[in-house]
């Protein structure tokens, strides 16, 4: 081929720019595309599915199996947290959520303890603030909809079990073995471990009546625990 040919058969710069123009704009609709499908997934109304008369650490847990020790502490929690009838919806102050799909994040004034006037953004069984539900949500949810960065996390009861229990699970988030710690009766031990996170639990700073029950509740949600086993 002559050099003549060779420069009439090269494409022009403008036919190139248009050519990875014309690709960019596919690519952003493809992707558009994708994100616009996770996000309305996410975003489907979630359907409240546990209806139960006891309250608190009465209620039964939502998520099946599990060890028992761990799957005790996660009712006990729930004993000081949201000791009210189907926990799983409700937010701080008593109002309940319709749509567990996500987080609600409704940022709820306090009415009273040291922290009186600011405004909580706790919800659910374990009463999760949004940035520790989506800190955790994020690393022990087993089935969060859309990808990479657009993930969103679904607030129903069985996911709300599920993080906790993994994140009670996890040994390297406490610094110990709560399983472990509960099997040899160190019950006090494990709860004022978690009172910085649960400050309800006893050694916090929003100790309430159901606080210092909260070692015999343990025990009790337990023997039920290991007898459905």
């Amino acid at each position: 081929m002559t050099k003549t040919g060779s420069k009439k058969d090269a494409p022009k710069p403008d036919a190139l720019e248009q050519n990875v123009g014309n690709w960019l704009v596919r690519s952003l609709i493809l992707l558009a595309i994708v994100l616009m499908i996770g996000h309305m997934q996410g975003k489907n109304p979630a359907v409240i599915l546990f209806q139960s008369s006891e309250r608190g650490a009465d209620a039964p847990l939502v998520m099946r199996g599990g060890d028992p020790y761990i799957r005790a502490l996660m009712r006990t929690i729930s004993a000081s947290e949201s000791n009210v009838q189907n926990p799983y919806s409700i937010l701080y102050g008593g109002t309940r959520m319709q749509n567990l799909s996500e987080h609600p994040d409704r940022c709820i004034t306090i009415v009273n303890g040291p922290n009186m006037g600011d405004c909580t953004t706790a919800a659910g069984r374990y009463q999760f603030i949004t940035t520790t539900w989506e800190a955790k949500a994020k690393k022990y949810h087993p089935a969060p909809a859309g990808i990479f960065m657009w993930r969103n996390y679904s607030f129903e009861p069985q996911y709300q079990d599920e993080v906790v229990y993994r994140w009670l699970s996890d040994s390297k988030a406490w610094g110990s073995d709560l399983r472990q710690l509960l099997k040899k009766g160190q019950v006090n031990t494990v709860l004022k471990m978690l009172s910085p996170t649960w400050t309800s639990l006893g050694y916090g700073i929003e100790t309430n009546s159901m606080s210092d029950n909260l070692p015999k509740i343990y025990q009790k949600v337990l023997n039920q625990e290991l007898k459905s086993k």
